[in-house]
């Protein structure tokens, strides 16, 4: 099996939308999953770009996508990766495709001079958790996340 870590294209975007709609299926909210293709293409590939993906392929196919975007640290000054979605079809799993996709990303970080690779993970999802301890990373437990969205965030911003 050939496989083969490359930045996504235009004609990557079925497959990357097919892999994001497995991964909320997986994370058991494909009912929160409503993106297009028109509006991944506009993200990835339009006249502003707000995200960038990697996709592993094995033999040509798309099994595997590391979707991505910068942040930006006010305390170092400088920004970071944040890795939003990370995706290997279950039949590709211990191939070393995640690990690839990670690395990938981990020395862009370091080629770019950005201080911090960072994610997300949801509390329940063990094998990830152990795979990106394995990795050498740290969850940041002392943090919580909060979101404002939907209805909730429409009444605040008109209150």
């Amino acid at each position: 099996m050939a496989t083969t870590i490359r930045l996504a294209t235009n004609d990557d975007i079925p497959a990357i939308l097919r892999l994001i709609k497995e991964l909320a299926t997986y994370e058991r909210a494909e009912h929160e999953a409503v993106a297009t293709t028109e509006q991944l293409n506009e993200a990835l590939f339009g006249d502003s770009p707000t995200a960038t993906c990697h996709v592993g392929e094995v033999d040509g196919e798309v099994v595997a996508i590391a979707l991505w975007f910068l942040n930006f640290s006010t305390w170092l000054g400088r920004p970071g990766l944040y890795l939003e979605d990370l995706y290997v079809t279950p039949e590709h799993r211990g191939s070393g495709i995640g690990l690839a996709l990670m690395k990938t990303l981990a020395r862009h970080c370091v080629e770019m001079d950005y201080p911090r690779f960072q994610w997300w993970v949801l509390d329940w999802n063990e094998p990830s958790i152990d795979f990106y301890k394995s990795l050498g990373a740290v969850a940041m437990d002392e943090w919580t996340v909060y979101r404002m969205s939907g209805q909730a965030l429409e009444d605040f911003a008109r209150s």
